[in-house]
């Protein structure tokens, strides 16, 4: 009897891509927004980002696959609003004032403020899912009040820490909202605009803050970390994601809400020298308890399992 050799297992593969891609944004838009001004990094990162991916979708599903009613159009472009252009917009500005890592360890609280969204809305979440819950306020309370810590790349602020938690609360209300309102068959004509829609309002609204671009000024390390955002980051981590969730239980690939945020953290560490105190190590570490928490008790019984809609994610 011969021995298969074993085969590497895809969907696996593609969650790993994932965790490293996603959880090393934070990082890259460190790097980017030291010599960039960071609404208009962000805008030309998705209106490159969008452009790419409105290519792909062409040339693997044709024209077809971009067309949608005006009520699809109308949750797309709202969601473009919430999660590239609110969510990540704010995090990169909050970014100037606190480290990479106390960023993501904030962004970690997205899938706690989607249950308290389901329950203003009229669900009621199981007992063990509004423990968790309690559990996440008490470590974001100890985050925020812990202070920014090392800072972010033009140093400390106060201001830091909420900017990036009223962020989280973009890029969960726009991940809600495409579970309950129209979209389009095709995730990757979604995410396409999403990233067009919020790649405009970014560039508009950097332009009007009186952001300016000197390319002399940017770094080589600023122009490769914006290139691996926009075409790495915006295409490999968006259709490894849509792969995974085709394959594998939601509450399996949603385990990447608490693994980026220990990555992102480590890599702020080793790279670019981060610091955090012990109070906001404890934080953080209460937040991510509470998305375990949530996560383990909103998986769906073998009889109840279902997909959900899916959303552009990640900062």
């Amino acid at each position: 009897m011969t021995r298969t050799r074993p085969t590497l297992n895809l969907p696996w593969a593609a969650l790993g891509v994932v965790y490293v891609l996603w959880g090393s944004t934070y990082l890259a838009n460190r790097l980017i927004i030291t010599t960039v001004p960071p609404l208009l990094a962000g805008g030309f990162r998705f209106l490159v980002g969008g452009a790419l991916l409105v290519l792909v979708v062409l040339a693997v599903a044709g024209p077809g696959a971009l067309r949608m009613s005006l009520a699809q159009f109308g949750t797309t472009a709202l969601s473009g609003l919430l999660l590239p252009a609110w969510g990540n917009g704010l995090v990169v500005l909050g970014q100037q004032a606190v480290a990479s890592g106390l960023a993501a360890l904030l962004i970690a609280a997205v899938p706690l403020w989607i249950v308290i969204l389901r329950a203003v809305t009229g669900d009621r979440p199981r007992a063990a899912t509004v423990g968790g819950v309690a559990v996440g306020v008490v470590g974001l309370a100890v985050l925020v009040l812990a202070g920014p810590g090392s800072g972010g790349v033009s140093g400390s602020a106060w201001w830091g820490p909420w900017l990036v938690l009223l962020a989280s609360l973009g890029w969960a209300t726009g991940t809600f909202a495409t579970t309950r309102l129209p979209v389009p068959a095709n995730p990757f004509a979604m995410a396409a605009v999403q990233m067009l829609v919020g790649g405009v309002i970014l560039m508009v609204a950097g332009t009007a803050a009186g952001e300016r671009v000197d390319p002399a000024a940017i770094t080589v390390v600023s122009w490769w970390a914006w290139v691996y955002m926009a075409v790495v980051v915006s295409l490999g981590a968006f259709s490894a994601y849509a792969f995974a969730l085709s394959t594998l239980p939601v509450s399996t690939v949603a385990t990447y809400a608490y693994v980026n945020p220990v990555l992102a953290v480590l890599l702020g560490v080793l790279v670019v020298g981060e610091r955090f105190t012990p109070l906001q190590l404890v934080g953080g570490a209460i937040v991510l308890v509470a998305v375990v928490l949530v996560i383990v008790a909103e998986r769906p019984s073998p009889a109840r399992k279902r997909r959900t809609p899916m959303a552009a994610s990640g900062p």
